[in-house]
């Protein structure tokens, strides 16, 4: 396979690693948003949260807790982001899943939510029926 995620957990490509098990691995993003921007995937290749089996989520998020902690307490944060960018549209550019784990400071200049507001309560009622009739 020719994932530079799965590259990375098979240690074939050099990471900044901060933490690691044997299904979680979480390195630094060479392209940081804010210094500290850390990356969390499964070992295992999933290309993104659609295609993972349910019981991944628990240990990753577990490592984005452990992860988080850890840069609050060391970089002088207050806070943080946990991103995931799931498929080509939403801006997902390694198609193996991750989490970002984006630390935050005041006035760092990034932004996020600049979306339309709906139209009306009925709009939302229709695209909240839209989704509850899709859980399976």
């Amino acid at each position: 396979m020719d994932c530079l995620f799965c590259k990375i957990a098979a240690k074939e490509i050099p990471s900044e690693v901060v933490y690691e098990d044997e299904k979680i691995m979480a390195f630094l993003d060479i392209f940081p948003t804010s210094f500290g921007h850390t990356l969390v995937i499964p070992k295992q290749h999933y290309e993104n949260v659609l295609d993972a089996d349910s019981d991944v989520f628990g240990p990753i998020l577990s490592v984005v807790q452990k992860i988080g902690r850890a840069q609050v307490d060391s970089l002088g944060v207050k806070g943080f982001n946990v991103i995931v960018n799931n498929g080509k549209d939403a801006g997902q550019v390694i198609p193996h899943l991750h989490i970002h784990i984006i630390p935050r400071r005041e006035g760092d200049g990034f932004t996020h939510w600049h979306g339309p507001k709906y139209e009306s309560d009925a709009q939302m009622k229709e695209y909240a029926e839209k989704i509850r009739q899709q859980i399976h």
